[in-house]
């Protein structure tokens, strides 16, 4: 079985969540099947070991792939929240997202030594929370090497704002 065949087998469907009209994905079954997840984990891992010196993750799935990836990697994880939730100082981004908008914020120091950024996160939809993902990762000073999904919602057009970024998804739909 390929990464994207486990991946699919242990990916469920929800309609009509968070709203009407929205078909959620589900990656509660993987992250429940250990040896599941650890095959999609070092699959990341494989690609990126090496060429990256911290993997960042988007609230809050992406703190569920990003921490394991990062401690598999041997890397420090830096994560991304929603607005109010990071003391400090932090830099900030409004984005749009196909049920809504949403801020995210990083500690503004978070990438103060030019690091190479691995950002990891769950569904490539419109591709807004990772624009504002890498916008906030460069303002604060690192260099996004790469981004990371788990899943790529093709129809979408997600990847159309991430041009000049290397983008991979194990699976796309």
């Amino acid at each position: 079985m390929t990464v994207a065949e486990t991946l699919a087998a242990h990916t469920a469907e929800v309609p009509d969540f968070p709203k009407a009209g929205v078909l959620f994905k589900d990656f509660n079954p993987l992250f429940a099947a250990p040896a599941a997840f650890a095959e999609v984990l070092e699959d990341i891992a494989g690609r990126w070991r090496g060429q990256v010196d911290v993997v960042a993750g988007v609230e809050a799935r992406g703190f569920i792939l990003g921490a394991p990836l990062a401690q598999r990697m041997d890397i420090g994880f830096v994560p991304i929240r929603k607005v109010g939730k990071l003391p400090g100082e932090t830099v900030s981004c409004e984005y749009d997202l196909e049920y809504g908008s949403a801020v995210v914020e990083v500690a503004a120091d978070a990438f103060a030594d030019a690091h190479r950024v691995l950002l990891v996160d769950d569904v490539l939809a419109t591709g807004g929370t990772a624009a504002a993902a890498c916008e906030l990762i460069e303002r604060a000073g690192g260099r996004i090497a790469g981004i990371e999904m788990l899943l790529e919602l093709r129809f979408l057009a997600g990847r159309d704002k991430l041009d000049g970024y290397v983008v991979n998804a194990i699976q796309v739909d």
